[in-house]
């Protein structure tokens, strides 16, 4: 496609999805500005993040570098995640389909399994799924990710031309386009453990791509790298006054969390400001689309973890090159299945027809969605089985086991200051109305919420005799769904794993390669369907390659070169890496 007409229907998808304030109103030929045809795309991803920040409508604590982003770019507040908790929201992202459709749903697949009886286990979508990343690659984009993965499933080695702490897109070729993830993890439901701390990790100097920094605690868990609340930046007075939600107490307690909810955001923030200066110093600011988004909703009780709005929605910022649009807003509803096929519609390439989401940028912008859907599984060693769907008003949520109650006893969540002030003041006959839903033992079979009114999702109007029409039509939906991504909630995790594996007691392995040499030019075959294979040479001076190549097609072999060759199919185990010398193939 020739260029002009690129930049015409990009811009004409950004015109007629705008939602703008009038004061901020640019015109059609305002927007007509030119993207690159290669586009370096930046993800500047943090986690567990409600929409607290200005850009956003909360003023509590500033944001600097979130603020420009947002005057310089498009806010989105209507993002929604496939889940209220990290890791099955980060297999959407991934692959471009629901968790619960590829077995990725229960949080985590690899843990709290041996209590049940149950092995460990990974999603395992269809044999053509491959990681964004991948296609990404495969289109000739340098890939880094620093450093979180958290998939449901282990990454092929053909996911990333670099996934540590010191991956960056300054390690490139020369004019090679970027795709760059980087996660930061201040925001993270750890940060309102006591100790409380920062992570040294992730310093407000981010020394991401030195790697001549030395990483004091790299590796090591959240929630083990808190020091004394004295030694922290403070970013806003300890006696802020704060808008603590109805269904939270509002105690010393709760607003010592909440002071601590902020002070990462501002922390956050500062992070954020030094990638964005890395850009600028590179001079690939207006090169670069970039995307600021959250994993999920808040980390607070009655947020992570739940699929009512507050453990859902993210506030997501994309800033164009010679900034599009700037300063505006687009109300359409956007799922995190969407974000894959958008990539590569940004890049000028097809969505791949498995993919469920959709494209809202670019040449392949589909028609604005209708709806977000959601789902609620296992979390930790505790199991619910619920599911929502929403459009921009209202929300529907069907319990599967109305029988139980809603709150589930998650020791993680329960070293929140906070959570055990819910627990205390509910032994204690102190909560109020609302306060007290999270502990019902019975759940209604279905709840609708008008998130107009009601955003904190407080009244259900199921039983409403004026809303019944919405009730079904959501109802429908949700069915047509269910359907349509092969979701079966009902089906118990030890059935789903047997499905998962094709009835076997025992996870499906790739296949190992076959290499085949002629004249010097190496074939490489794998006899498992779907499977990626990535390759490294070792040159006959012994310099050994630290990135793996993703095999497309036949390549050239120096004499004495060492090759190194693993196929990997996600969800399967990894096949060995096959080690062989040039004079071995011969």
């Amino acid at each position: 496609m020739k260029l002009l007409q690129f930049l015409l229907i990009v811009c004409i998808g950004f015109v007629g999805c705008q939602s703008k304030d009038k004061s901020k109103v640019k015109t059609s030929k305002e927007a007509v500005l030119e993207l690159p045809e290669r586009p370096n795309i930046l993800w500047l991803v943090t986690e567990d993040m409600g929409p607290y920040i200005p850009p956003f409508g909360d003023t509590t604590v500033a944001t600097p570098n979130l603020s420009r982003l947002a005057n310089e770019g498009i806010v989105y507040p209507n993002l929604y995640s496939t889940s209220g908790v990290c890791a099955p929201s980060r297999a959407a992202i991934a692959t471009g389909m629901y968790p619960s459709s590829i077995g990725a749903n229960h949080m985590r697949v690899n843990s709290y399994t041996k209590e049940r009886g149950l092995p460990p286990y990974e999603a395992v979508p269809p044999s053509e799924v491959k990681m964004i990343s991948e296609w990404m690659r495969r289109a000739g984009y340098y890939c880094t990710n620093n450093y979180k993965t958290d998939y449901q499933f282990r990454e092929p080695v053909t996911a990333w031309d670099e996934n540590s702490p010191y991956a960056h897109w300054r390690n490139r070729d020369k004019n090679q386009p970027f795709f760059s993830v980087i996660n930061f993890t201040e925001t993270h439901e750890s940060g309102l453990f006591e100790p409380y701390g920062f992570r040294e990790i992730e310093t407000r100097l981010y020394h991401a791509g030195d790697k001549k920094y030395k990483w004091n605690n790299f590796g090591e868990h959240h929630a083990n790298n808190r020091m004394n609340e004295e030694d922290t930046p403070i970013h806003l007075p300890k006696d802020t006054k704060f808008n603590i939600p109805p269904y939270l107490p509002d105690t010393e307690k709760t607003r010592r969390d909440m002071w601590k909810l902020y002070n990462n955001i501002a922390e956050m923030d500062k992070q954020v400001g030094a990638v964005l200066k890395q850009l600028e110093d590179d001079g690939l600011l207006e090169n670069t689309i970039i995307f600021f988004y959250g994993d999920h909703g808040g980390p607070l009780p009655r947020e992570k973890r739940l699929i009512y709005d507050s453990g859902l929605n993210t506030p997501m910022i994309i800033r164009f090159p010679t900034k599009i649009q700037a300063g505006t807003k687009d109300n359409q509803l956007i799922s995190f299945v969407d974000f894959a096929p958008t990539l590569l519609s940004l890049i000028n390439e097809e969505p791949k027809p498995y993919m469920q989401g959709q494209a809202f940028l670019g040449p392949y912008k589909a028609k604005e969605r209708d709806y977000i859907h959601a789902a609620a599984d296992r979390f930790d060693a505790e199991t619910d089985v619920i599911r929502a769907v929403r459009d921009k008003q209202f929300k529907y949520i069907r319990n599967y086991r109305p029988d139980q109650g809603y709150y589930l006893p998650i020791e993680y969540r329960e070293r929140i200051p906070t959570m055990q002030e819910l627990l205390r003041l509910k032994n204690e006959g102190q909560l109020n109305e609302h306060q007290m839903q999270w502990f019902r033992e019975r759940k209604p079979k279905e709840e609708l919420f008008d998130c107009s009114v009601d955003p904190f999702e407080l009244n259900n109007l199921a039983n409403n005799p004026e809303y019944q029409d919405k009730l079904k039509e959501l109802s429908a939906e949700m069915d047509k769904w269910l359907e349509a991504i092969g979701d079966n909630p009902d089906l118990p995790e030890g059935d789903l794993i047997k499905k998962l594996w094709n009835g076997s007691d025992t996870q499906p392995k790739t296949s190992a390669p076959t290499i085949i040499t002629k004249n010097g030019k190496v074939t490489i075959n794998c006899d498992t369907e779907g499977a990626s294979i990535g390759y490294r040479i070792s040159s006959n001076q012994g310099k050994t390659s630290k990135v793996w190549q993703i095999y497309q097609e036949p390549f050239e072999l120096p004499l004495n070169a060492k090759l190194e060759v693993q196929c990997h199919r996600i969800g399967f185990k990894p096949s060995k890496i096959l080690e062989l010398l040039r004079r071995d193939l011969e």
